[in-house]
């Protein structure tokens, strides 16, 4: 496999199955903590459960009906006589009476009946020897929500029966306050009633007394009304009907004069007509219909005779002579008495116009007169109608509310009830609590979760890099291999160069394996330079670079350490070598590599020092001098190793890390922290450097945690160490 530029985000994914792995791993290798803290917490619940006092139990079952038995007429309802068939109601009616069993109210009863408010031993008070500091404790005991907690309500299923259980620490206690609880919620459902009865009937009586004063009230107002407005002998009805014919008489012959005026106007009209076409000649009435009559036509006839006369008498006579002056003169006569009976014709055709028009008038005024007597009429019968509606409403809601007076008085006098007793308690000597097995087992479980919690935090309180497990999958680097601890007291030179010393140790064989893994990381193209550093310092990057370096050496390759921290260089005093000539003096021109280069006690591995402090590392460090001795070492080496500073203190690695082939991370186990370590893999992604993997560096191959996973590193044949050759790793 090949090195990577390292993602970042490759080792944050989500919840997936190699996460959840590691979490039972990591519950795994604190097992033994989840086992004792479940052992603690099984142990105390059963401590807690054996301290526990006894506790009985008994109940009593009673039959509970949505409404009590009738005794009256189906008319006469209850004040609390509400039927109800409905499901949720009944529902809704059931858990109320459940309620009303555990109210106060209830409990109050019970404690007062059996004087409980006084009992010691109910109150839990009997161990107080001191008469004084019992007397005390039960005037400051709440009898009352006692026993309200020690009362249970269990309806059964599909019926109207509830089972009311009572829990005391005596049995024969319990049954007695079972059965006393039944009792009083008898009680108290019956005197609810009572008192509600009495209540509305209370109500009743006083608004009683208010609707019979509204009433007499009222029928007083209609009577007045009646006297007012004359109805005590004629009713309005009567009166409207009256002028009812009236306005319909006046009507009818209203309708005649009008008809007969027209025919009157027209005659009159036909007069003025003929006057106007004969002024002077004054016989023209004679066209008159009524100039036919009898008498008209006599005078006319006489007139006419006389005109004859008188026509004869000129042409026998003298205009002077006396029959013919009389003869004019009574023609004169006839002439005047026959137009003024054809003017009496004309006048009385205009008197009876006019009488006409007078009787219209006259016939107009009676019937608006008769109007208006209909309109006040109307307005009584409204006004009466009004008064005789409310005196009715009056005195028939009086007429309701003394009915159900009478019927909450004859109610109340009932004391029949709605529940009645099923089964009485009895007493019970089984306790029910405390539950011995049942507490065990959910001590057992809860211990068995606490332990879990406690493993799973101790997880994740412990943020630090401890197995390959946490590499591959927190990480997200391939794992190289682990650096055991070194055991034991040694010098640190003996320390550094274990791996030389020491060729058969669990150490050298660790060491050996990362210098394998690393080689098939890229058998094609092998690496030249590796970088090795670490998150931080004191995690053993010095120590595991030496230690890489002999291996390699080892194997016959020739290796070259170039100590690159030029902060705090240690390279050259684990090899006991001078560093006065070094890194630093050949970027910067001074001296020449071969003697720079300095040979050590391991034979195929060489050092070249760090030289003199450089102001300015990272600036030295990224200098094309340095990049050029880089590659004039890698061509004289088979394998180039630079132990570089720790990443998240200086930019050093990061800038040596582009320069090189690739990079190894050294992780200290149980000491260096993740997100230390994901900050330094994020600053090596940025410079797109090559990540081979991570090395596990002061590994405790004899910790539980690691003892199954790495146990083929413990000691195999001639690699078993002796103990006293361990020596511990600063």
């Amino acid at each position: 496999m090949d090195g990577t530029v390292f993602d970042p985000a490759g080792g944050t994914g989500g919840p997936t199955s190699a996460g959840l792995m590691l979490r039972a791993r990591a519950l795994w290798r604190r097992k033994w903590v989840v086992l004792g803290v479940a052992v603690v917490v099984a142990a105390l619940s059963a401590v807690y459960t054996l301290r526990q006092p006894k506790v009985f139990s008994a109940s009593t079952s009673l039959i509970i009906d949505v409404t009590a038995p009738r005794f009256l007429d189906g008319e006469v309802k209850e004040v609390m006589g509400e039927e109800r068939s409905n499901y949720w109601f009944n529902k809704e009616y059931y858990a109320t009476q459940s309620e009303i069993i555990t109210s106060r109210a209830v409990a109050s009863r019970v404690v007062d009946k059996l004087g409980l408010s006084t009992d010691a031993s109910y109150l839990g008070v009997a161990h107080l020897s001191d008469e004084k500091a019992r007397v005390q404790a039960m005037q400051g005991a709440d009898a009352v929500g006692l026993l309200q907690s020690r009362i249970r309500v269990l309806p059964a299923k599909d019926s109207r029966v509830m089972n009311i259980a009572v829990d005391d620490l005596d049995a024969a206690r319990a049954a007695l306050l079972a059965n006393e609880v039944a009792n009083a919620y008898m009680a108290e459902n019956l005197a609810l009633k009572l008192r509600m009865t009495d209540d509305a009937r209370s109500w009743l009586e006083s608004r009683l007394e208010d609707l019979e004063n509204t009433s007499k009230a009222s029928e007083l107002a209609v009577y007045d009304f009646k006297k007012d407005a004359d109805m005590l002998s004629t009713s309005l009805e009567s009166r409207m009907s009256i002028v009812s014919d009236r306005i319909n008489s006046y009507n009818l012959n209203l309708t005649q004069v009008s008809t007969r005026i027209a025919a009157l106007q027209a005659r009159v009209e036909a007069i003025q007509k003929l006057r106007k076409a004969s002024p002077d000649d004054e016989t023209w009435a004679e066209a008159l219909p009524g100039a036919k009559d009898g008498p008209i036509q006599d005078l006319r006839k006489s007139y006419t005779d006389a005109r004859v006369a008188c026509a004869e008498l000129s042409e026998r006579y003298l205009a002077e002579h006396p029959k013919l002056l009389e003869c004019q003169g009574k023609l004169a006569v006839i002439q005047a008495d026959f137009l003024k009976s054809l003017r009496n014709v004309v006048r009385l055709a205009e008197t009876e116009l006019s009488e006409a028009e007078a009787q219209r008038k006259n016939l107009v005024k009676l019937l608006d007169e008769a109007k208006a007597e209909a309109f006040q009429v109307n307005k009584k019968s409204i006004e009466y109608d009004r008064l005789k509606r409310e005196s009715d409403n009056n005195q028939r809601l009086y007429e309701l509310v003394l009915k159900r007076l009478k019927d909450i008085e004859l109610s109340g006098l009932l004391r029949t009830s709605n529940v009645r007793i099923l089964d009485p308690a009895r007493p019970q000597f089984a306790p029910v609590k405390p539950h011995v097995k049942r507490n065990l087992m959910v001590g057992l479980v809860l211990g068995l979760l606490a332990g879990l919690g406690a493993a799973l935090l101790l997880d994740l309180l412990a943020n630090t890099v401890a197995s390959q497990e946490d590499v591959e999958g927190r990480l997200g680097l391939a794992f190289l291999g682990v650096m055991p601890r070194i055991e034991g007291n040694r010098p640190p030179k003996d320390r550094d160069l274990f791996v030389h010393r020491e060729p058969k140790s669990s150490v050298a064989e660790c060491c050996r394996a990362i210098r394998t893994n690393l080689l098939f990381m890229s058998p094609d193209t092998p690496f030249k330079t590796l970088v090795v550093t670490s998150s931080g310092p004191q995690e053993g990057k010095s120590t595991t670079t030496i230690s890489l370096g002999v291996a390699m050496a080892q194997s016959g390759n020739r290796v070259l350490l170039l100590d690159t921290d030029m902060r705090r260089p240690r390279l050259h005093r684990a090899f006991g070598v001078p560093n006065d000539l070094g890194i630093s003096s050949l970027v910067v021109g001074e001296g020449t590599l071969e003697a720079a280069v300095k040979s050590t006690e391991v034979p195929g591995l060489f050092l070249l020092p760090c030289g003199p402090l450089p102001p300015n590392p990272a600036e030295l460090l990224h200098t094309r001098a340095f990049a050029d001795l880089l590659k004039q070492v890698a061509g004289k080496f088979d394998r180039v190793l630079l132990d570089s500073p720790p990443l998240n203190a200086v930019a050093d690695a990061a800038v040596l890390a582009t320069q090189a082939d690739g990079v190894v991370l050294v992780l200290k186990a149980g000491k260096t922290n993740r997100d230390s370590a994901q900050r330094a893999l994020r600053s090596l992604a940025d410079v797109q450097a090559r990540m081979y993997g991570a090395v596990l560096n002061d590994v405790d191959l004899k910790a539980p945690g690691y003892g199954g996973t790495y146990i083929a590193y413990q000691g195999y044949g001639q690699y078993a160490e002796d103990p006293k050759d361990r020596v511990a790793q600063s």
